[in-house]
């Protein structure tokens, strides 16, 4: 059977977030039931997740024991990204270690780019320059992540390898950056991330700036599909407004901040699930 071309899309734009994190840093562990996206130097929950949960009931104790265990131990609060609909044991099994759902779902929207700038756009939308890189990165990260993101940000801009490109962008108004955004292509699909603008000009179109220039002028190379994550109903508006669309959701699970990083208690003592087959012979026999 052919493959179906918007599911090969979806995985590779998946892939891709992937790798974004990768390539500054961090690591990816695959485990059976999901992949355990995780920065140690950069313990925030945009390069710590858990992705695409998909675990049977009868496997799900062992599965979040295993993968709690893996950001327990760096003192890293994960955050879990399971596909709607949400299986009720997968709901009740992240709950009970206290992690709950938020209140909006996470959607990996997709677009095929060709986007004409908007009409009368008073913001001029360019790629960073090499010296611009300590301006860049304080438009994402506070003084405790920056000197970290900031050598990651120059490592895999400066030094990609195959088949990736990062590309930062700024938006200007009066020749003063008042936006910016990361482009990450890997392979065919490419991710658009971090996109922030600074307090004094936000509401006013720069980020929608930044996305219109992405999707027309192709930064990165051209890629097959564009994705991005919306994670409010009005950011996910704005996107469908700019030529994407949601092609999955995720209900997202954090951890409140008064949780205790620990496993709860395991409960009074049952009898073994297991014991070893007995025999008649002695230690080693056959009979």
């Amino acid at each position: 059977m052919p493959a179906d071309p918007e599911a090969l899309a979806i995985e590779a734009a998946l892939e891709a977030e992937r790798q974004f994190v990768l390539t500054l840093g961090g690591l990816a562990l695959e485990i059976a039931g999901a992949t355990l996206v995780t920065h140690e130097k950069l313990a925030v929950p945009r390069f710590n997740f858990v992705q695409e949960v998909g675990v049977g009931r009868e496997r799900q104790s062992g599965f979040f024991e295993r993968a709690l265990d893996h950001y327990f131990q760096r003192a890293i609060r994960p955050t879990f990204r399971v596909p709607f609909p949400v299986p009720d044991h997968l709901d009740q099994g992240l709950r009970r270690f206290g992690f709950l759902p938020k209140t909006s779902p996470l959607s990996l929207m997709l677009a095929s780019g060709r986007s004409a700038p908007g009409p009368g756009d008073e913001f001029a939308v360019r790629p960073a320059e090499r010296s611009e890189l300590d301006r860049t990165a304080a438009f994402w990260t506070s003084e405790r992540e920056r000197p970290e993101f900031r050598m990651a940000l120059d490592l895999a801009w400066n030094h990609p390898n195959p088949h990736e490109r990062l590309v930062p962008l700024l938006a200007l108004r009066d020749g003063t950056p008042v936006a910016s955004a990361l482009v990450y292509r890997y392979r065919s699909s490419a991710g658009i991330h971090a996109v922030a603008t600074a307090a004094p000009a936000r509401g006013q179109g720069a980020a929608s700036a930044l996305v219109r220039y992405v999707l027309a002028q192709d930064p990165a190379g051209t890629p097959v599909r564009y994705s991005m994550f919306a994670d409010t109903a009005r950011l996910a508006t704005r996107l469908t407004a700019l030529g994407f669309e949601t092609k999955r959701t995720f209900q997202e699970y954090v951890l409140p901040p008064e949780a205790n990083l620990a496993f709860p208690p395991p409960g009074p003592p049952t009898p073994p699930q297991w014991r070893p087959p007995r025999t008649s012979g002695r230690p080693g026999s056959s009979g």
